[in-house]
């Protein structure tokens, strides 16, 4: 038999079978996914909710109670990025790797296991308030809404979506940002970690170059500071472009009272940052100390058992297999977890460490937390919805017509002295257990501060502001983990506040769209300035490139100096503590980047345009700014470029002026993630130019700028 022939056999049974197996593939994936129609209390709920949208598809939704509020959010946000949304739900039910066969989804929904978020959302959902109970429930049946009325988007085996899915979201995605992945992946990576080893990772690595970091600006600036006798807040965060925590615009207003413009993420009912007709405020991400590893020390001759003080205590065992979906069929991945009196255990290498995370406990009250600062009429008001605590961490500054106002918000834990809790603890010791923590009265604050000004740039909170009313380090104990590290953009922000100008409108933006690199900042101290008096060119090249470095004047404009500098930095910036931390070797950085230009360009002294681009469908254009500089541009690398993935994105300035409110905003693309939708990237040239558009509130104004006006359901398509 030939070769020829012999395939042809073998194909004839195969094909057959092929052709079977992709038929069941698409067959099963519709029914699977099949969902109900729209109820009548969905369709009731819909008629009271109408959805605005402006020239810049922002919705402004208005519903008659906070709840009919909430569900049009839902659905018009699922509008413009309902995968995402599906995907956040989904993703804090634990069922991940249902919705997306990957080796992620099976992590993710081990770590819901692991921390029983689902439990946790059991447990404390009816301690909610009803009122806040009514507007997750009404998100949650927006969602639903959206579902029904687009079946070929949603998946009908998470549907219909619960206000407790939505609640659920917050404890999934808070440890995250506080670093509960990072002490996992410490521990997974599987070599032993010593009682007493630092936990954090002073040093990035090269392969970590692109990971995206959570940075933010935040200012606010008093009416004795500005020309016109404002309060001036800017609400800068800076976040990843993509995914499921890149910023949404939109207003929420209902006859209950609420009225707010902000940014949101998906899967979230409320405004996250923003402002309403009396206050606003701005999050930045800080750095307290949150997460504690444990080494537990095991019972060789009882396995599951360990140490704690003179006992030896039986490890929690459950067993919750993850459902993966192949696509074929559901596979049951049988999984096991364990817990300590510390928290979740995990073993690395042989070891097993438990995991204490402050907090995870009260996270699904972060949620209404963020629903009454948005009501919050005054100071006072805000405070009080502040003192709930359920967001256990965040620098936020605060704004209104007659005050500004920092917080270091963080829910810091109690802890006994005599340990170091930046490093690896006994699991043994009682002593090195904590169960209580900061009162929010006894968190670093700055109120009205006398130099009128106060910003936070990523920063510590004892530099705020300029002169007296910075709070008192000597204050807080070193075991509240407080950092006190300055930011190249918290330097720039007192160099250019730090002085007894009064400030126009315009200074205030042009403050929040500078490039500059401080000659005090990280960058020339850490960097720079160590590579001008002690690199030894041995080319041509690095001469050049020292050149390059001597000669450029700091900005992250479009120079070839911009390009050399960031293209050096980049893996040294990400170090924390760059005053105690072990820095990456400056001069393999230089080399590095040195040879990435002549791979790439053929030569080193390329301007920062041609290096670094925003690229988004079909747009391809220059990034200016750069990492850590106030116009924020974090990259990757990609195809011999950086190209734009995180920094500034959602930018919005609020000017509060007595009895009056007015603000301006730009989103780094637009407000829809659909290619085809015109407001994909319609905001990214006013974005490039560094220009915000004015928002829309009033009637009046939406009446003037008004594209569309429906009921969730009945938009044209």
């Amino acid at each position: 038999m030939t070769f020829i022939k012999r395939v042809l056999r073998i194909l004839k049974f195969v094909v057959p079978i092929l052709l079977v197996a992709y038929g069941w593939y698409f067959v099963r994936k519709r029914i699977i996914r099949q969902i109900s129609p729209p109820t009548p209390a969905m369709i009731e709920q819909a008629k009271r909710v109408r959805i605005v949208r402006d020239e810049w598809g922002v919705p402004h939704i208005f519903g008659k109670s906070d709840a009919d509020a909430a569900f049009g959010l839902a659905y018009a946000h699922s509008q413009d990025d309902f995968k995402f949304i599906q995907g956040a739900m989904v993703a804090a039910r634990g069922e991940l790797a249902m919705l997306v066969f990957s080796k992620e989804a099976i992590i993710n929904d081990y770590y819901v296991r692991l921390f029983r978020i689902r439990e946790r959302a059991d447990e404390n959902y009816e301690k909610l308030s009803p009122e806040f109970r009514g507007v997750v429930d009404g998100y949650a049946a927006g969602l639903n809404y959206y579902a029904s009325t687009h079946p070929d988007e949603a998946d009908g085996r998470f549907f219909p979506a619960e206000g407790k899915d939505v609640a659920r979201g917050f404890i999934h995605k808070i440890p995250l940002f506080v670093g509960a992945d990072a002490a996992m992946k410490k521990i997974a990576s599987g070599s032993e970690l010593k009682v007493g080893q630092p936990l954090d990772n002073p040093v990035a690595s090269k392969d970590s170059r692109d990971d995206l970091p959570t940075g933010s600006n935040s200012h606010a600036l008093a009416g004795s500071r500005t020309e016109d006798g404002s309060v001036y807040l800017n609400v800068n965060s800076h976040q990843p472009w993509e995914g499921p925590v890149a910023w949404y615009e939109a207003q929420i207003v209902s006859e209950e009272g609420w009225n707010m413009t902000g940014g949101t993420f998906p899967g979230a009912p409320t405004i996250l940052h923003g402002h309403n007709e009396y206050l606003g405020w701005a999050h930045t991400v800080n750095y307290p100390d949150l997460v504690d590893v444990y080494k537990l020390e095991m019972d060789a001759a009882h396995p599951g058992q360990y140490r704690f003080e003179n006992d030896w205590k039986d490890l929690v065992k459950r067993n919750d297999p993850i459902r993966i979906d192949t696509g074929f069929f559901v596979v049951p991945f049988p999984k096991e977890t364990l817990e300590s009196v510390h928290g979740p255990v995990l073993e690395g290498g042989g070891n097993y460490y438990a995991v204490r995370v402050a907090g995870i406990d009260r996270m699904i009250f972060a949620a209404e937390q963020w629903y009454r600062m948005n009501k919050a009429k005054n100071l006072t008001d805000w405070k009080k919805a502040m003192h709930m605590q359920g967001l256990p961490m965040f620098n936020t500054v605060y704004a209104d017509s007659k005050n500004i106002f920092y917080i270091y918000n963080a829910l810091l834990p109690k802890r006994n002295a005599g340990f170091n809790y930046r490093t690896v603890l006994p699991g043994d010791k009682a002593a090195a257990l904590w169960d209580s923590y900061l009162p929010f009265e006894q968190l670093p604050t700055v109120e009205n501060p006398p130099s009128g000004f106060i910003q936070n740039c990523n920063s510590t909170p004892f530099k705020t502001t300029k002169g007296p009313g910075n709070p008192d380090a000597r204050k807080f104990p070193e075991t509240a983990g407080i950092e006190d590290r300055m930011t190249n953009r918290a330097v720039r922000s007192i160099e250019i506040l730090g002085n007894t100008n009064k400030f126009s409108f315009q200074d205030f933006l042009r403050m929040k769209w500078d490039r500059a690199y401080s000659k005090d900042g990280p960058m020339f101290r850490f960097a720079i300035n160590p590579l001008l008096n002690e690199f030894k060119p041995v080319n041509s090249e690095e001469e050049q490139a020292l050149s390059l470095l001597k000669n450029w004047n700091g900005m992250a404009d479009d120079s070839p100096g911009a390009s050399l500098a960031i293209l050096t930095y980049r893996p040294i910036w990400k170090t924390t503590d760059m005053e105690r931390g072990s820095l990456p070797d400056k001069t393999q950085a230089l080399r590095e980047a040195i040879s990435f230009l002549k791979k790439n360009f053929g030569r080193i002294d390329v301007p920062l345009g041609q290096l670094q681009r925003m690229r988004h469908g079909l747009l391809d254009a220059p990034l200016y700014g750069g990492p850590d500089v106030m116009n924020a541009a974090h990259s990757v690398e990609k195809d011999g470029h950086l190209v734009g993935a995180a920094g500034d994105s959602y930018v919005l300035v609020v000017r509060f002026k007595p009895g009056k409110t007015e603000s301006y905003s730009i989103h780094q693309f637009g407000n829809s993630t659909h290619p085809e939708s015109k407001h994909f990237n319609d905001q990214a040239p006013m974005f490039l130019s560094r220009l915000l558009k004015p928002t829309v509130r009033t009637p009046a104004e939406l009446n003037l700028r008004t594209e569309s006006t429906y009921h969730p359901g009945e938009e044209v398509r």
